[in-house]
């Protein structure tokens, strides 16, 4: 059976001493590093290099390489709104602006546990039909779970603000 997880932020860190200071940052559920790779995601067209080292943590003993970086910042270039998209109350029609407090919601399906030590966690975009994939990881010493894989970062349908 499908389980649901939502996650809420009273605001969104914008850098990795504010991401700290959220109880989510004890990374002890899968989809606590899950959310805050979307709320470090959302800070990206700000702060570059806030959202970077927050996603770093959120990835543990396995750094973001350039490539990684080149990644985020080709999926984010010129649509910075997509992780937006994934808070509750964002809308093509309010050019993806959610509102405070930040509610994200993740769902298991049959396939969410199959391989021993990683999570597959499902998220549903506004600006999409189908719900994305994020994968994590859990480490086994510390209890923690870390961003491994993410397939949040993809196209979604264009806001109707043109200036968005």
């Amino acid at each position: 059976m499908a389980e649901r997880f939502t996650v809420t932020f009273e605001s969104l860190p914008k850098n990795l001493d504010e991401l700290k200071a959220l109880p989510e940052s004890s990374l002890t559920e899968p989809q606590f590093a899950a959310a805050l790779f979307v709320a470090a995601a959302a800070r990206f067209p700000e702060d570059r290099e806030a959202a970077y080292e927050m996603i770093d943590f959120l990835r543990g003993p396995r750094p973001l390489s350039p490539m990684d970086k080149q990644f985020i910042r080709d999926r984010l270039m010129d649509v910075n709104y997509i992780p937006n998209s994934y808070f509750a109350g964002a809308t093509t029609q309010n050019g993806y602006t959610p509102e405070a407090p930040y509610s994200i919601t993740f769902e298991t399906n049959p396939y969410s546990y199959d391989e021993d030590g990683y999570v597959k966690l499902w998220c549903k975009s506004s600006g999409a039909d189908s719900p994305r994939q994020v994968v994590l990881r859990n480490k086994p010493s510390t209890g923690q779970y870390f961003l491994w894989e993410q397939y949040l970062l993809v196209g979604i349908r264009p806001c109707d603000d043109a200036w968005a």
